[in-house]
C-alpha cells in the first residue's frame, strides 16, 4: 500500500456536503484526482469545477467521455478510469463504500488500497465504513459529518395522493414506465431519470423537473449516487432488486443512501413506499432515520498484480486469492468472462503469444457491456475489435463507420433509443482509446455526434410519452398569476403558450379529449382565461361575414362553416323562428348578443328569399274575403295545402277569387292546393324545418333527395310530414305532387267504369314498375285488378323464308319426327300480365272528404255516375260470358302521317318501290 501524504475518511449519511467539501480540498491543490461511482455524478462535478476555474485546466475522463485539455490541472473521473501513477497533489473516492458491492466493489477496493495523493487523499461515504478503513489504513484520520436536515418516515402513500416535489423509485424498467404513465394521467406527467440514461439525456429530463415544469420524478436507484435535486419526499415503489445474478431485498443502508436524497440543504425530507410495495419494518425504518447500519466488515476485493506473460497466466492471477480475512474474492465479473472466452478460440490463443498482444487483449476484455444483448455476442464484438488491432495496429476506418451508422437513426420509440445509445456507448468508449483508431480526435467527435443525437430525440420520446408539458405549462403560469398568451389558428386549434389545449368551435371551446379529471378542469380554467380575447374578436368577424358562410340543418341547428353556434326555436308564428345561439358563459352577454343578432338577421333574410311568394301573398291588399282568408290558410300551411282539408272552402271560391289567387302562383290541382315554386329542394328543406319547430317535434323528418318523382311511403312519419316534403303517399310509396296532378290529368282521358290499363306514359312519368303503379292507384282510390294473357307474337312474313333451303322430300321426314311422341314438349306460351284499374266509388269519395287518399279524378270535379261495368274476362251471374271480352287499348290508335312530298327520303322510298 502507498503511504503518501495525509489520508481522511469524511464519513456520514447523506446531505452533509461531504462531495462539496472535497471539491473545494482539491482546487486548494495545485493539481487533484476525483474519482465518482456514476458517469452522470462526473458530468456535474466536471461543471461545477469548470464554472469556478474555467474548462482550460479542467479534464473529464469517463469510459465514453474524454475531455483533456493541454494544461488540465484537475482531473474528474469515474472511478474506473481514474488514471494511475500521476502523483497529482490530491486525490479523492466519493461512496467508498461501494467497496463492498459484489459487482464493482474490487475496483472502489483498489482504490482504497492503492490511490493516493501526494500531499491529500480523501475517502467519502457512509460511516459504516469506519471500522474496515481504520483496520486497513491505520494512519487514516476521520471526520464525522452530520445531515443538515432530518429525515422522516411516512408510511405508505398512493400514487394518486403523491405530494409535489417527490421522487419516486423503482427497481425495474417496466415498472418505472407504467409509473410514469401513471403520473402523466393522473399528475400531469413526470421527469424520467435512469443509470442507462446518457449525461444529457439525464440532464434534460433533470431539468423538466428543476425548471418546475413537471412536480414528479420517476427514477431507478441512480438518484442514490450523489445527484442533487430538490426532493421533498420519496417513494419506495419496491423494496427489493435484481443485482445481475437474483432478486433479492435491499439492505437498510442502500435504501438510506436512496431515500436521503429527500431534503436538501436545510430542508427536510420525507420517505416512505407506494404501490405495491409492502410498508418498511419499523427497525428498517429507524436505522434510516437514525442513520445507523451495520458496519461493512469484509471489501470485494480482486488481485490487481497482474501477470502478462501468457492468457493462462493472466487468468490465474486476476482469480488469484486473497489471504486477507477482511477482504472478499470478487465473483467473476465480466471483463473476466469476457477473457476467458476468447481464451478458448484457437485464434485469439495463437495471436495473444506475447506479453504485449495479452495485455492488449486484456485491454479490449475490459470493454464494458454497455448492451447487455449476451455474453457471447458481447465475446464476438471484442474479438472482431482485438482482431483488427492485432493485425493493422488500428481499428479500419470503413469497418468502424459501419459499426456507427447503423446506429445513427433517431426514429423508433424509447426503447429503440436506448438501446441504441448503449450501443454507440460502447463505440464511443472504443473510440476513447488510445492508439485504437486512427484520427482519434475525428472519431470522438463524431461518436459523441450521434450519442447527442440519440439522447435528444430520446429525451424528446420520454418527453411526450410522460409529460404533458402543456398542463405543466398552463399549472406554472396559473401559479405565477401571469397573463396567459392564446392563439386560435384558421382549423380553430387553439394554443396556450404555444402548446395545444383545445379547439374553439365556433364560440365553445372542447378542451382536448385526452385531458381528465384534475387536468381536464386544470386546461379549461387556464384556457378560458386566455380566450376572452378571442371570443370577441370571433365574433366581430362572425357579425361581419356574409350569409354563405352560414347554414341551417335539417335538425334546425345554424351552422357556421363546420361548427354549430346556435339553433332555431320556434316563434308566434311558422315563419317567424327564434334563435338559441350556442355560446360558452365565458365569452361574455356582449359575444352572445353579437352572435344572436347575426342568426336572426340571416334566418330572417332566408325566409325573405325562399318564401317570397308566399310572404307576397300574405302581403297582398288587393285580396278580401273568402280569398283573403284561403291566402291566410296557404300561408299557415307553408305553401302546400290538400284539397281534402279544404274542399269546401275551395267549392266557396268563386271565380274572381281564383283568378286573384292563381295570380300569386297557386295552383288548384285535383289533389292538393299548391305553389310550384314552394315546391322546389331548397323552400322544401327549410319548410320541413319550420313545420317541426311548429309542431314541437323532437326528432325533425328530412326532406327526400331532390330530384325523385317518388319514394317509400315509410311508417311512423308524422302526420302531415308528406304534404310539407311535397308529396303525397299512396300505398307504400309517396308520389310528388306536381307530378301527381300530371297523372290526374292523364287519367281524365281514361274511361274509369268499364276499366282501362296503364299506358306507357302513365309509367313514364311515375318511374314505376307496373306493380308499384298498381299499388299506387289503390292508394289513390282505384281497383286494380291483376290479369294474365299470353303474348301476342308477330306473323312470320314470306321474305323470311330463304330461297337457299331446300323443302324436305316427300318422302323424307324430319329429323325430329324419328324422335318419340313422348319425347315432344310443347313450348310454355309467353305470359304477359297486365292490371285493370276502374274507380272506387263512393268509397274514394268519402275518404277525400275525410281529407283521405281516394278521389276520383273527373273533369267536372265530381263522383261517377251510372252502372259499374262488368270487368274483361270477368264473369256475370257465376256464368262465363259468351259475347267476346271486350278489349282495353293503352290509348286509340294513331293516324299515320302523311309523308311530306317534299321530303328527300320520299324520292327514295318512291324509287325503292318501282324496283
Amino acid at each position: 500500500m502507498a503511504q503518501q501524504g495525509r489520508v481522511t475518511a469524511v464519513l456520514g449519511p447523506t446531505n452533509t456536503g461531504k462531495t462539496h467539501l472535497a471539491i473545494e480540498r482539491m482546487l486548494g491543490h495545485r493539481t487533484g484526482v476525483i474519482g465518482l461511482p456514476l458517469r452522470l455524478l462526473a458530468r456535474e462535478v466536471y461543471d461545477k469545477i469548470v464554472a469556478a476555474r474555467g474548462p482550460s485546466v479542467v479534464a473529464l475522463v469517463t469510459g465514453e467521455e474524454r475531455i483533456l485539455p493541454p494544461r488540465a490541472q484537475y482531473w474528474v473521473c469515474t472511478v474506473e478510469a481514474m488514471p494511475e501513477g500521476m502523483g497529482c497533489d490530491f486525490l479523492a473516492v466519493d461512496e467508498i463504500q461501494l467497496c463492498a458491492d459484489p459487482e464493482r466493489g474490487h475496483v472502489f477496493t483498489d482504490r482504497l488500497l492503492r490511490a493516493r495523493g501526494l500531499h491529500e487523499t480523501m475517502f467519502l461515504g457512509s460511516d459504516s465504513m469506519r471500522g474496515v478503513i481504520a483496520d486497513l489504513i491505520p494512519e487514516a484520520q476521520f471526520i464525522r459529518r452530520e445531515r443538515m436536515s432530518t429525515l422522516s418516515y411516512s408510511g405508505s402513500r398512493k400514487i394518486s395522493r403523491m405530494q409535489p416535489r417527490s421522487a419516486i423509485v423503482s427497481f425495474s424498467v417496466d415498472n418505472l414506465y407504467a409509473i410514469a404513465e401513471l403520473m402523466k394521467r393522473q399528475k400531469g406527467g413526470a421527469a424520467v431519470v435512469m443509470g442507462a440514461l446518457s449525461p444529457r439525456t439525464r440532464n434534460a429530463q433533470v431539468a423538466l423537473y428543476q425548471n418546475g415544469d413537471v412536480e414528479f420524478l420517476v427514477a431507478t436507484d441512480a438518484i442514490g449516487m450523489g445527484l442533487n435535486l430538490d426532493i421533498d419526499h420519496v417513494a419506495f415503489a419496491g423494496t427489493n432488486k435484481f443485482d445481475g445474478r437474483r432478486m433479492r431485498d435491499l439492505m437498510p443502508n442502500e435504501l438510506a443512501q436512496i431515500a436521503g436524497r429527500a431534503g436538501r440543504g436545510m430542508s427536510h425530507g420525507t420517505f416512505g413506499v407506494t404501490g405495491e410495495a409492502r410498508p418498511l419494518d419499523e427497525p428498517v425504518a429507524e436505522a434510516i432515520m437514525e442513520h445507523r447500519f451495520a458496519p461493512v466488515r469484509k471489501l470485494v476485493w480482486r488481485n490487481a498484480d497482474l501477470r502478462f506473460g501468457h492468457i493462462d497466466a493472466l487468468i490465474n492471477s486476476l482469480e488469484e486469492p486473497t489471504s486477507d480475512e477482511r477482504l472478499v474474492k470478487a465473483r467473476e465479473a465480466d471483463d473476466l468472462m469476457a477473457l476467458k472466452t476468447l481464451a478458448r478460440e484457437a485464434e485469439i490463443r495463437a495471436r495473444a503469444s506475447d506479453a504485449k498482444s495479452v495485455r492488449l487483449l486484456w485491454d479490449v476484455c475490459r470493454v464494458p457491456d454497455f448492451r447487455g444483448i449476451s455474453h457471447n455476442e458481447h465475446a464476438s464484438l471484442l474479438e472482431g475489435i482485438y482482431t483488427h488491432l492485432h493485425e493493422r495496429g488500428s481499428i479500419p476506418n470503413d469497418w468502424f463507420l459501419r459499426q456507427v451508422k447503423r446506429i445513427d437513426r433517431v426514429d423508433g420509440n424509447i426503447d429503440t433509443l436506448s438501446k441504441r445509445v448503449a450501443f454507440i456507448r460502447t463505440w464511443t468508449y472504443v473510440a476513447q482509446r488510445n492508439g485504437w483508431i486512427d484520427d482519434e480526435n475525428y472519431w470522438r467527435d463524431e461518436t459523441r455526434a450521434v450519442e447527442d443525437r440519440l439522447s435528444d430525440a430520446l429525451h424528446a420520446r420520454l418527453t411526450e410519452k410522460f409529460v404533458d408539458r402543456r398542463t405543466s405549462v398552463l399549472l406554472r403560469r396559473l401559479k405565477q398569476k401571469e397573463a396567459l398568451l392564446a392563439e386560435v389558428n384558421e382549423n380553430g386549434d387553439v394554443t396556450v403558450e404555444g402548446e395545444f389545449v383545445g379547439r374553439l368551435e365556433g364560440f365553445r371551446f372542447q378542451a382536448d379529449k385526452s385531458a381528465q379529471g384534475a387536468e381536464a378542469k386544470t386546461l379549461r380554467q387556464a384556457s378560458l382565461a386566455a380566450l376572452a380575447p378571442q371570443f370577441h374578436l370571433r365574433a366581430d368577424r362572425f357579425y361581419n361575414a356574409p350569409d354563405t358562410e352560414i347554414d341551417f340543418t335539417e335538425q334546425g341547428g345554424l351552422m357556421w362553416g363546420e361548427y354549430a353556434v346556435g339553433k332555431l326555436a320556434a316563434g308566434a308564428e311558422p315563419l317567424k323562428p327564434m334563435v338559441e345561439v350556442f355560446v360558452d358563459d365565458e365569452a361574455g352577454p356582449d359575444v352572445a348578443q353579437k352572435v344572436q343578432r347575426r342568426l336572426q338577421h340571416f334566418i330572417d333574410r332566408k325566409i325573405a328569399a325562399l318564401f317570397e311568394p308566399l310572404l307576397n301573398l300574405s302581403r297582398d291588399e288587393e285580396l278580401s274575403g273568402l280569398a283573403r282568408g284561403f291566402a291566410f290558410q296557404m300561408v299557415e300551411a307553408l305553401g302546400v295545402l290538400p284539397r281534402g282539408d279544404v274542399a269546401d272552402d275551395v267549392k266557396a271560391l268563386d271565380q274572381d277569387a281564383r283568378g286573384a289567387l292563381r295570380k300569386h302562383g297557386i295552383r288548384f290541382g285535383q289533389f292538393t292546393i299548391f305553389m310550384p315554386l314552394m315546391l322546389k329542394p331548397a323552400p322544401t328543406r327549410l319548410r320541413l324545418v319550420l313545420w317541426s319547430l311548429s309542431k314541437g317535434l323532437g326528432e325533425f323528418p328530412e326532406a327526400p333527395p331532390p330530384g325523385l318523382v317518388t319514394v317509400p311511403a315509410g311508417e311512423g312519419a308524422p302526420q302531415g310530414y308528406h304534404a310539407m316534403a311535397g308529396y303525397r303517399a299512396a300505398g307504400e310509396r309517396a308520389i310528388r305532387i306536381d307530378m301527381l296532378e300530371r297523372l290526374a290529368d292523364m287519367l281524365r282521358t281514361e274511361d274509369s267504369r268499364g276499366g282501362f290499363e296503364a299506358n306507357p306514359d302513365m309509367l313514364s312519368i311515375t318511374g314505376m314498375t307496373l306493380d308499384q303503379f298498381a299499388d299506387l292507384m289503390k292508394g289513390l282510390g282505384y281497383n286494380a285488378e291483376r290479369g294474365e294473357r299470353p303474348k301476342v307474337k308477330p306473323e312470320a312474313s314470306a321474305e323470311a323464308v330463304t330461297e337457299d333451303a331446300p323443302a324436305p322430300a316427300a318422302d323424307e321426314a324430319p329429323a325430329e319426327a324419328a324422335a318419340p311422341a313422348e319425347a315432344e314438349t310443347p313450348a310454355e306460351p309467353e305470359i304477359d300480365v297486365f292490371y285493370t284499374f276502374t274507380w272506387g266509388g263512393n268509397r274514394g269519395a268519402r275518404q277525400q272528404n275525410r281529407g283521405g287518399q281516394g278521389q276520383k279524378p273527373r273533369r267536372d270535379g265530381g263522383a261517377p255516375k251510372g252502372r259499374r261495368q262488368g270487368k274483361p274476362g270477368g264473369k256475370q251471374g257465376g256464368k262465363p260470358r259468351q259475347d267476346k271480352a271486350k278489349s282495353f287499348q293503352a290509348r286509340p290508335p294513331k293516324k299515320e302521317k302523311a309523308i311530306d312530298p317534299d321530303n328527300p327520303f320520299a324520292a327514295l322510298m318512291a324509287l325503292k318501290e318501282k324496283s
